[in-house]
């Protein structure tokens, strides 16, 4: 392991079982590596697993198959205190921020629950801290005595930040964290999460299906396919490195106010569940695909520094 990986995940599957007991597939053969301070992002569509394997690495759920390497430790079946010493130091940000919240709580009870929990500190001074948390993501201090009704989506999602920030993880999980919000406060909690994280270098993992919000924070980017990891790319150049039909359709799905008016073309293709087993996973949908993709899996390789594929044709 890498002197400045945090977190490597190594063949990481992960299988539910449906009603009729069939074994479903989430995740599948994942590889990610994560350096001290770095920002990754995990993109795609809705139902592709970037949510499931948040939780997998927050050990929220249990991997079926594969192994998580925190800090060259195994940590992939902890259990105890060791299982609530991890869960300090790797903290997730959830899509709804008013679902974190007990609507009978208030915010400072909320702010201070985890230092007390953790017996970082006293109550007082867990208040204290809490002020001050508060004031650093831009909030007044006279929050703590509110509800959360009594603030906007925006507000509750600085006050998961505050907290989150407060206790010093090395790693923290956002998983779809602006996706609830309006599009100008959207813009304001990346900017506060890429100052944070300038601050005091924690190391992120994004999650998202916006390619161009994506740019815009990571440093390397993931993109998911079906629960595999079919390119890995360098967030400096998307569209230029881009290889996969994959990646190139989602960006072909991003507007701006300069090409606001391009041709949308969508992937209005069915899903064959059918071939997931043999061939690409993508083949039955892909613009490009050949009788080989039907037949054969294609596996990850590196073309250069910058980009990562699984297609075959390449």
């Amino acid at each position: 392991m890498s002197e400045n990986i945090i977190l490597e995940l190594q063949s990481i599957h992960k299988h539910f079982k449906d009603n009729n007991g069939s074994r479903l597939k989430v995740i599948k053969n994942v590889d990610i590596s994560l350096r001290q301070g770095e920002c990754i992002v995990i993109v795609g569509e809705s139902g592709c697993g970037k949510s499931t394997l948040a939780r997998l690495i927050s050990q929220i759920t249990d991997i079926t198959k594969g192994r998580m390497i925190y800090k060259g430790q195994d940590v992939t079946n902890l259990r105890g205190e060791q299982l609530k010493k991890y869960y300090k130091n790797v903290q997730m940000i959830f899509q709804d921020p008013l679902s974190t919240f007990s609507p009978r709580m208030k915010i400072g009870t909320y702010m201070a629950e985890p230092y007390l929990n953790f017996k970082l500190m006293d109550k007082k001074s867990a208040y204290k801290y809490a002020e001050e948390l508060l004031e650093m993501v831009g909030l007044n201090k006279e929050f703590i005595k509110r509800y959360p009704n009594e603030l906007s989506g925006g507000q509750l999602q600085r006050v998961v930040i505050a907290r989150t920030i407060g206790l010093k993880p090395d790693i923290i999980i956002c998983d779809e964290c602006t996706s609830a919000l309006d599009v100008s406060i959207q813009k304001q909690i990346i900017n506060l999460l890429i100052e944070l994280q300038k601050k005091t270098n924690f190391s992120n993992i994004f999650i998202t299906h916006d390619l161009a919000l994506a740019e815009s924070i990571g440093d390397k980017i993931y993109v998911m396919y079906l629960g595999e990891i079919v390119e890995i790319l360098s967030s400096k150049n998307i569209s230029k490195d881009a290889k996969h039909p994959y990646t190139r359709a989602l960006l072909n799905a991003v507007l701006t106010v300069k090409n606001y008016n391009k041709e949308i073309k969508v992937l209005d293709v069915p899903i064959d569940n059918s071939i997931h087993l043999q061939g690409c996973s993508f083949a039955s949908r892909c613009p490009s695909a050949f009788e080989n993709c039907f037949e054969e899996k294609p596996i990850l390789k590196k073309l250069n520094n910058y980009c990562s594929v699984s297609c075959n044709l390449y």
